[in-house]
């Protein structure tokens, strides 16, 4: 494969674009270092969704395979109007929350939840669901974070939010009282434990 860092991100997309599964079942390819070679401030609205949508034509490209730093880096530096643009794509929103809820295990810090047992429901506006909302539930309970598609537990708070506002809050470009004293994120129960339920965990800095 070409020498990503020296492409600019038009020669990028259209490298990807061009690209067969024999090719990418040929080559010795290394998705972070695709990651690496991506800078969204130099990719117009549109054009992150269109190169994420590329990369989830093959399975060897998949989120799971970028670094922290590197998936991170990408969302802090995209601008609102490119995530808004992601988020409109219902199959990229899916992939993009899913991987976040995913890692959340990783970054869970086990030394700040030791002894707690608290389910977090998440609702992001704009969803798929019967009520204009796609759902997550986080469970933190004996040192882990276990996630799930389905509300199986009463919830200490339930938080509401834009996928975008969430994006840029596990990112660290948002915080969750700024968002909640701009009426971007809505608390309902423990509010004091969704004030600081970022701070349990250890959120990849760009």
């Amino acid at each position: 494969m070409a020498d990503l860092g020296a492409l600019t991100q038009t020669e990028l997309v259209e490298l990807l674009e061009r690209l067969t599964p024999e090719d990418v079942a040929a080559l010795d390819i290394d998705v972070d270092a695709i990651g690496r070679a991506v800078d969204p401030r130099r990719l117009g609205r549109d054009d992150l969704g269109a190169l994420l949508a590329t990369l989830g034509r093959f399975p060897e490209f998949a989120l799971s395979g970028l670094a922290p730093t590197t998936f991170a880096r990408i969302i802090a530096t995209a601008s609102a109007e490119q995530v808004r643009a992601v988020m409109a794509d219902a199959d990229l929103r899916e992939r993009v929350l899913t991987e976040i809820f995913r890692r959340m295990s990783t970054h869970l810090r086990a030394d700040r939840v030791a002894g707690l047992h608290a389910v977090v429901h998440w609702r992001f506006t704009g969803g798929s669901g019967a009520d204009g909302y796609d759902r997550f539930e986080t469970t933190i309970a004996d040192g882990g974070c276990a996630v799930s598609r389905e509300m199986t537990a009463p919830a200490r708070v339930t938080i509401t939010l834009s996928p975008a506002d969430f994006c840029k809050l596990v990112t660290q470009n948002a915080s969750a009282p700024v968002l909640f004293m701009t009426g971007k994120l809505k608390a309902r129960g423990d509010i004091a434990f969704a004030a600081g339920l970022t701070g349990l965990f250890d959120l990849p800095r760009p």
